[in-house]
């Protein structure tokens, strides 16, 4: 029989092939720094003694992974939703020992593919996808293309504030996205608003969908048909938010309060209102939704939804540490999602419409 020293990705691929796991699993064996069970160790060990592949210091060295690295990939740096939730990745790597190299792809197209393909050249641990995405077949065919690269390098993928595949395969983080539009939009309904509008995001982006969903829900629980003319969808940014809210008022659309997608968003709107000489909240009510620190220095300060930002890259972190959901544990998928609750923050943005 010949010895070979260390498994390459396609050595590995035999390896995983005899003993029934994935090549992910040969990987973290061979590198030991993932938690695998005994009965999954044991095997991968024996179907490297049959094909003569040797476990030494060596092969651990050149398995695929060991640099200790997790790649962050986020849309933008600035943001400050994504800046949170990339300071709990950090934590979380840093706790366990590991680096966090952070890119961001600007929304660029193949930005995605770029990262990755750094992630295999430096033989990262793991890829973290943060932020929303447009969920279509487009996008379970690009997650899915993902997991399978990086899996034959043995490197984990995790999505954090985005859908996993409807197959469930791939370990993801989510919050309550639509139970907090939900809460915030019931808030300004049981305050007696009855003309709220709704301003912010792309169309098609999950995030958006999922606060148009939970803001339609409330509305229809009260009795309400939602008013298509107003929701008013584009992008999530200050300087956006801020002329479409001076269009809704030139058009003199009636709106007691606004709703507004996240509090770069609310930033907007509070400029327009100002501009045009309104008070907030005696004219006109506005909440938002992410809860970043731009929402207490507001005046007056923002109520709105509190997102776990921080804990969410924790969390992500944790998912990937976990180690390979091809496991034959039934319960394994369960255990590689997770979603995290969100809470309504009150603050003196919010006031009962004044009487018609």
């Amino acid at each position: 029989m010949t010895t070979r020293s260390a498994p390459s990705a396609s050595t590995m691929r035999e390896v995983a092939a005899r003993a029934g796991v994935s090549v992910a699993t040969v990987s973290r064996v061979a590198n030991g720094n993932y938690p695998v069970s005994a009965a999954t160790k044991e095997r991968v060990r024996a179907a490297m003694q049959e094909l003569g592949y040797v476990l030494d210091d060596n092969a651990r060295a050149l398995a695929g992974t060991g640099s200790r690295l997790i790649v962050l990939v986020l849309n933008e740096l600035v943001d400050p939703f994504y800046g949170y939730i990339a300071r709990g990745v950090q934590q979380e790597a840093a706790a366990n020992g590991r680096a966090c190299l952070v890119i961001a792809t600007s929304g660029q197209p193949g930005g995605e593919d770029e990262a990755i393909d750094l992630a295999i050249g430096r033989r990262a641990d793991m890829v973290i996808l943060v932020g929303g995405s447009r969920v279509d077949d487009a996008y379970q065919r690009t997650i899915r293309r993902h997991h399978r690269r990086l899996a034959d390098h043995g490197i984990r993928l995790v999505l954090c504030g985005r859908p996993t595949t409807d197959r469930g395969e791939v370990p993801s983080v989510q919050y309550e996205n639509e139970a907090g539009a939900f809460m915030v939009t019931d808030h300004l309904l049981r305050r007696g608003h009855r003309r709220i509008l709704y301003l912010g995001g792309p169309t098609g982006l999950s995030t958006t969908e999922a606060r148009v969903n939970g803001y339609r829900r409330a509305l229809r629980e009260h009795d309400l048909a939602p008013d298509d003319a107003l929701i008013r969808i584009g992008q999530f940014g200050r300087e956006w938010s801020r002329r479409t809210m001076l269009e809704t008022l030139d058009a003199e659309l009636e709106v007691t309060a606004v709703f507004a997608g996240n509090d770069i968003c609310a930033a907007g709107v509070y400029a327009a209102l100002k501009q045009r000489g309104l008070r907030i909240p005696d004219d006109v009510s506005v909440v938002g939704y992410d809860d970043v620190p731009l929402a207490v220095d507001l005046d007056p300060p923002l109520t709105t939804v509190n997102v776990p930002l921080e804990p969410l890259g924790r969390e992500a972190v944790r998912l990937g540490l976990m180690g390979d959901g091809a496991s034959a544990d039934p319960f394994a998928r369960d255990r590689s999602q997770a979603r995290l609750g969100v809470y309504l923050v009150e603050r003196d943005s919010v006031s009962s419409p004044a009487p018609a």
